[in-house]
């Protein structure tokens, strides 16, 4: 049985006549009376009376026109949902970034938000090196990174630019200071994120540079933890400048730009290039876009 036999049976159950579900149906009698007969066929049951004249249903049929609306409700509520897809009324879109990455995202979902406050916005917590293959394995629709990557199957949209930039307590030295050198740190005790990324590497290759000691006394795992802990005088650090914005504006913590390390890091959300985006992602991909300038 097909869901066009099945709105046949429930429209002639309801009319009570032959004639007059062809009339709604917008179909000849002969045929609406073949949809019924070839649906009885296939199920071995006579499902009206044909003793009847006013469309009188058998036993067999009134078991079976319950469940028939109860399909038909589901295949109008099915519509009903894909239409509020389509047009942004709910939905969810999922998306991965790391703890540095987030921070970039934060004035796109206010955006998102105020255009779309019915779409669930979903941000996981991932590993950097990781994203990709989450993408790729339709883990999440979009990722958030700091670097291109080099997997074909995917596109990356650049979304922002950041850098990153020393901070330091309100209290310490260099705080009335707009830039430093890297040799006037020497006798600095950082405080590090634990995370291997290129920008790691790329700290400890400008110190070897310029001949000066990198000294890092602690690392933690949370990017908050280490703003706090340099806010209390423990150290200082290197960080992405948007991950510390709030703080800075509020005058919590100094920032400053270290004079031969200017890391630029580029920010790019990706997806998978060959895949149809739900309507959510596209509508926050391109929320992204303009909120970028870009």
């Amino acid at each position: 049985m097909d869901i066009n036999q099945l709105e046949v049976l429930v429209t002639v159950a309801r009319e009570k006549s032959f004639s007059r579900a062809a009339e709604l149906l917008e179909r000849t009698q002969p045929a609406v009376s073949q949809a019924i007969r070839r649906l009885e066929e296939e199920l071995g049951e006579t499902l009206f009376d044909r003793s009847s004249k006013d469309g009188t249903l058998t036993d067999a049929g009134e078991a079976l026109v319950g469940y028939a609306r109860q399909m038909l409700n589901l295949r109008t509520a099915a519509g009903a949902a894909i239409k509020d897809l389509r047009g942004l009324h709910k939905g969810k879109v999922t998306i991965s970034a790391n703890e540095h990455t987030v921070f970039c995202l934060l004035p796109v979902i206010q955006a998102f938000r105020e255009r779309h406050p019915n779409i669930k916005i979903e941000v996981q917590r991932g590993v950097a090196s990781r994203i990709p293959k989450e993408i790729t394995a339709r883990e999440v629709e979009l990722g958030v990174i700091s670097f291109k990557p080099n997997d074909a199957s995917l596109r990356s949209v650049p979304i922002l630019t950041d850098e990153l930039i020393l901070i330091v307590a309100l209290t310490h030295p260099l705080a009335k200071k707009r830039s430093v050198s890297i040799r006037e740190l020497g006798g600095e005790r950082f405080i590090a994120h634990n995370a291997v990324s290129p920008y790691r590497r790329k700290v400890f290759e400008a110190f070897e540079k310029h001949r000066t000691p990198l000294n890092i006394a602690v690392e933690l795992p949370s990017l908050e933890a280490i703003k706090r802990l340099v806010e209390t005088g423990g150290g200082v650090a290197l960080v992405p400048k948007l991950a510390v914005r709030f703080e800075i504006e509020k005058g919590r913590l100094a920032g400053l730009s270290v004079k031969e390390m200017r890391l630029e890091r580029k920010l790019n959300i990706i997806y998978r290039k060959n895949s149809v985006l739900s309507h959510a992602a596209e509508a926050f991909l391109k929320t992204a876009k303009e909120v970028s300038g870009k």
